[in-house]
């Protein structure tokens, strides 16, 4: 018995479909290419090529001079009482406990020495075997060496998750997945290479972000989902919204009199970056706190338009179709941003709640001002992305045949770059194989055709 074979087969497009596509492709390029080039241009002048002549010798480092960090190995762990230790406080319920470790590395290499561990380490969990770092302290009057607990060695962990992370999204999302993890790395390699050491130097902190987080979604996103007319559709997108959140940041910074210190840090890159605009440096927060939200709605949207086209839709119609999804994913990515921020200052939230301020006098502050400021423009330019790309993706896939009402052909659906015949078997196999099971693959087909056929359709309302 033959099979229906015409699975994946394609039509193309009406000459005027293909025209107005076209001319919704070039519009979009005419908009990329400049920024493209103007990208280029910003990365070859203002790459950082000696940022250490920007850094004060003194404040190069916080470590003392002469102090180390080495490693070292658990070899015991006896619980003591907290009284007298600096940096604990005394609680029966929380003891302290004394460390004997194994010098890994450093000139006293291969001794046991003893290191007193605080309350709030002990509690978090410690046992022979562990790694950790110790601050090896010489005394600059009798040569005597001090040890101290630093830090957990943590490499383990990280390494278990990011492996089992990256394993995970290779498996399921497949070479999509495995496309964007490079295009992580590359995101990484280009705040760290040019980004940050930009930024120390003193050039306009707008221009690195906007520089920076453009050269990221060019790669990202066409790393991630290919070179098609709707991954280019979100990357006009993201682009269009990044302006509007870096034009509206640096409004707001100014209107808000944001100077960009707000806690121990920001003095310690005052004093050791004198180069550094830290005012500014809430402009480019604006920007790259909006990068990740923002590619991850405009590649919604453009896919959404892609998924429910076909060639009796309109432009207005797919765009009110679209935005039903928007509407959703605008709604949830509000709350995705505010948590976001919530659990990123939560123990000075927490610190607050503890001293009773008023939450009027709390959120003005230049701590919670700054972080509003970012969170609330990223949000306008997120929320304006969407019905923007929306429109763009809507010009590019239904304009020329939807707009008229299409033919007597069989209706095509977007599949990606292409317009393609709706799945399931022909019309013509179906006829010529009179089984039961054919009469109800052609009444499926049926409903399938007549469900794309009109747009006002229960099965449009419901994507």
């Amino acid at each position: 018995m033959a099979h229906a074979h015409s699975h994946g087969s394609s039509a193309p497009p009406s000459p005027e479909v293909a025209r107005a596509q076209r001319r919704a492709l070039g519009w979009m390029l005419g908009f990329l290419i400049p920024i493209g080039l103007a990208t280029i241009a910003a990365l070859v002048l203002m790459w950082p090529h000696n940022m250490q002549a920007h850094v004060r010798a003194d404040s190069a480092t916080v470590m003392v001079e002469g102090v180390t960090l080495p490693g070292a190995t658990v070899t015991m762990v006896n619980e003591i009482s907290c009284d007298g230790m600096t940096g604990s406080v005394a609680d029966e319920t929380r003891p302290c406990a004394q460390l004997q470790v194994h010098l890994d590395e450093g000139p006293e290499a291969g001794q046991t020495k003893e290191v007193p561990l605080t309350a709030a380490h002990y509690s978090s969990g410690v046992e022979v075997g562990d790694q950790i770092k110790v601050y090896r302290t010489p005394s600059p009057q009798d040569g005597s060496v001090n040890y101290q607990f630093a830090e957990f060695q943590r490499s383990t962990p990280l390494i278990f998750f990011a492996a089992v992370f990256a394993l995970l999204v290779v498996v399921v999302a497949r070479w999509r997945g495995f496309a964007s993890l490079l295009g992580l790395v590359f995101a990484g390699a280009v705040m760290w290479k040019f980004m940050f050491p930009a930024l120390i130097v003193g050039h306009n902190p707008t221009l690195v972000g906007l520089t920076a987080s453009s050269a990221i979604m060019f790669v990202v996103l066409y790393a991630a989902h290919g070179f098609s007319t709707r991954t280019t559709t979100a990357l006009v997108g993201t682009l269009a919204g990044l302006l509007i959140a870096a034009g509206l940041g640096y409004w707001a910074t100014k209107w808000a009199h944001l100077t960009g210190v707000s806690n121990e840090d920001d003095f310690l890159l005052a004093s050791a970056a004198p180069d550094l605009n830290l005012q500014a440096m809430v402009m480019c927060g604006v920007v790259i706190a909006g990068l990740g939200v923002l590619n991850d709605v405009t590649i919604t949207q453009a896919s959404a338009v892609w998924e429910i086209a076909d060639g009796q839709r309109g432009r207005g119609e797919l765009f009110k179709g679209a935005m039903r999804i928007g509407r959703d994913h605008i709604a949830s990515t509000v709350y995705t941003t505010a948590f976001a921020t919530a659990g990123a200052i939560l123990p000075t939230l927490l610190l607050l709640t503890m001293y009773q301020r008023p939450f009027g006098e709390v959120m003005t502050g230049e701590m919670f001002a700054g972080e509003l400021v970012r969170t609330l423009v990223g949000s306008i330019g997120l929320v304006l992305s969407v019905p923007m790309t929306t429109a763009i993706a809507a010009a590019a896939v239904a304009a020329g045949g939807g707009a008229k009402g299409g033919s007597s052909a069989a209706p095509l659906r977007a599949k990606g770059n292409e317009l393609r015949e709706p799945s399931g078997p022909r019309q013509a196999d179906l006829a010529s194989q009179p089984s039961a099971s054919n009469r109800r693959g052609r009444g499926a087909a049926a409903a399938d055709h007549e469900r794309y056929r009109r747009p006002g359709s229960t099965g449009s309302d419901e994507v």
